[in-house]
This record gives C-alpha cells, structure tokens and sequence, in this order.
C-alpha cells in the first residue's frame, strides 16, 4: 500500500504524537509499505526531505509550541497527489487534517485518522479557556470525526468519550505501540552514576521517578504535596525528568515546601537519553488523568518500575494493583502504596519483574500490525460497496 500519514507535528519537536508518528512510519515500512509522513516546517519553509514532506508554516500563539500553515494551493500536496496515496491516516486535527481531506477528495481515496488527545483537558492554553467552550470542543470534534471512514482510539475511555461527543463513524481501539527495545536494556552502574553526578541526585536511598512534560494538565504539583508529608522519613529522592510550562511553579511549589533536598529537576532531556532516566529510579509516579494511553506508563513498566498513579479508565488495562504497581485516589493511598514498596524490597522486585512482562501487547511491531489490519479493512468495505478506485 501506499500510506500516507499526516500530522502537524513531527521531529525536532518530541511528543507523544510525532513518538507515535514515528514509530507507526517506521513499523508500515518494515512490512513493505510505501510510507510518507506529511508535517509542518519548523523553519517556515516547503520542503521534502525523503519520505518526509514539510508544508510552509508559521508559529501561532495558541497554545505553546503551535504551528499553523495554508492548506491551500501548496506544490507539497501537488507532489502528493501525483504519487497517489491508497489511503491517509491523519494523527492531528488541523492544518495538516485539512490539506489530508483535500487530497482524500480529490483521489476519492479513505481518509483514517487517530485521536491522541483529550482536548477538553487543554482548553486552557487556548488563550486562557476563552476561545471554545468544552461543548463547543465536543462538536467541532464529532463534526470532523464524521467525516472519517474510521478513527482509532488507543483506549476504550477515548472511544466512549467521542460517542459522548456524538461521533458516529466506526472506531478500532488499537493502544499505541512504542519501540521497547531500548527500555529493556541493561544500563552499567557507571552510566547511572553519571546520570545522578550530572543533576546532584544522591545515590544513596530509593529513587520515586516522574518523566514527561512539565504541564499544569499532568497534576505534577499533587505528587509534590503528598510526596513532601513523607520524604523527610524516608531515604528516597524524588525526580522530575522534563521540560514545559509548568516547571517555574513546580520549583516554587518545592522552594514554599522547604524540600529542595529531596526534590531533584533535570529540566528538559534528549529524545535519544531519556529511556536511561528510567534506569535510575525505582518507582514511577504521576497524578495526570489527562491521558489518552499513558505511554510514558508503558516505558517505565517496560523499564522495569512499578506504577504508582492517580486511577483513570485508561489505564485499567495496563496497571493491576499488587501485580505491576499500583492505582490511587486519595493522598492516603497513594502515600501508603509508595511506602510499601519502599520498605519492602521483596514485593518491589516482585513487581519489578511483573512489569516488565505486562508490556510485550504495547510494541511498536504488534501496533503497525493493528493498524494494517485497519486500513485493509477499511480499503475492502469500499470496495464491496464500490465506491473505492
């Protein structure tokens, strides 16, 4: 097949989506597929680049990070539309969502589109809540989701919530797959070592592990309050891997705590070293419920760190109590499951081991075959119904 997949993000730019982008890319080649990724240019520039196509762009002050180009009368979508993609999967809900709508038009070809996030979670970067209203959100995204021959969910919470939203067109929960190659490797003492020498982390005591993006949505600022009613009894450090917005106030938040000693900041990471971070922790903790899938739960479990999070429908899948870690809802459990494990090194390993045998289901592999199948379903439903070239 020819697979075209679209979104407005994607490398030097790291997140879930172009993480996720990437690896779909990578795996559809592998399987002999003619794949190309079409995105936005971080340099305002129309530009191919291999099988990547770069659409003309410019920064917007929507939210942190956006870029917003003309979908309209590119050459880019021309060179596309002479290789005759068989079928489009979008991965974001903007320009690029459009530019994909217009070649899917004008090739009579399928359009699939996956649905990473949770926009009424976010609404808040766009121009402080003021520019859409949660069900405002809700019908601009049923109206486009319609539009699609499918949609994929990565969980069953995101599906429900988008029948909620009133999207019709059929939907296949496929969890996104990552490359667990690279969590699974041994890491030498001496790497770790460095890794706690660079950012003055103690190697004495237990290591309670937080990475991802640094933002007000990921509720960072409660792991910090119940971790502080505990730390100064504990031997354990608490360590934030990441970058965003919300690291001034977090360091605040520590400063106003009076914990600065058992609270460590690496600030931002490299794509290419942060599956090391993990390898220095112990356990993994985050108070988010704006998740989708929870991939970085996937690395750290894939790592081979217990779970300790706030409990969300997306994660009933992957998290069990007492096996691979542990969910909470109140301060009290959550201090009282992080303890356990501190003081328990047995039931740590246990679930050490435990989680790590949890994750085989979330490789990148078997979620490109997942996908394939999806496309060649959707592909032989137009067909039968002769309305695929």
């Amino acid at each position: 097949m020819k697979i075209l997949i679209t979104s407005d993000t994607y490398f030097p730019i790291v997140n879930g989506v172009v993480i996720s982008t990437n690896n779909l890319y990578k795996e559809l080649k592998k399987l002999g597929h003619d794949v190309k990724i079409l995105t936005l240019s971080t340099d305002g520039e129309s530009k191919i680049d291999g099988d990547i196509y770069y659409l003309k762009s410019l920064e917007t002050k929507i939210y942190p990070g956006a870029r917003v180009g003309n979908p309209f009368f590119s050459s880019i979508t021309k060179e596309i539309i002479k290789w005759k993609p068989d079928i489009i999967h979008s991965q974001t809900e903007f320009t690029t969502m459009v530019v994909a709508k217009i070649i899917a038009k004008k090739l009579h070809i399928p359009q699939v589109h996956t649905y990473h996030t949770m926009y009424e979670d976010y609404l808040h970067y766009l121009w402080g809540g003021k520019l859409l209203s949660k069900r405002l959100s809700a019908k601009l995204t049923s109206v486009l989701l319609n539009s699609m021959e499918c949609v994929i969910t990565p969980t069953k919470k995101v599906e429900e919530t988008l029948l909620g939203y009133g999207t019709h067109t059929e939907t296949s929960i496929i969890p996104t797959g990552i490359d667990l190659s690279k969590f699974k490797e041994k890491m030498s003492e001496e790497e770790k070592n460095n890794i706690l020498q660079k950012h003055g982390i103690p190697k004495e005591g237990k290591k309670i592990m937080y990475i991802g993006r640094i933002a007000e949505e990921k509720n960072i600022e409660e792991i910090i309050n119940f971790y502080s009613e505990f730390c100064e009894y504990e031997n354990v450090s608490l360590v934030i891997v990441g970058g965003g917005p919300y690291l001034k106030k977090l360091r605040q938040e520590v400063d106003s705590l009076n914990i600065n000693d058992k609270v460590f900041f690496t600030d931002m990471v490299k794509p290419s070293e942060v599956h090391k971070y993990y390898k220095i922790g112990d356990i993994f903790v985050t108070a988010s419920t704006s998740e989708t899938q929870g991939l970085t739960y996937i690395e750290a479990l894939s790592s081979g760190l217990p779970v300790i999070c706030r409990w969300d429908p997306c994660i009933s899948h992957l998290v069990i109590n007492e096996h691979n870690g542990y969910t909470y809802k109140t301060k009290d459990e959550f201090k009282r499951s992080v303890i356990k494990l501190l003081r328990n090194d047995e039931l740590l390993k246990e679930l050490s081991n435990n989680s790590i045998l949890r994750t085989e289901a979330y490789s990148s592999k078997h979620f490109a075959c997942k996908v394939e199948e999806t496309y060649k379903k959707v592909l032989d439903r137009l067909v039968e119904l002769g309305i695929a070239i």
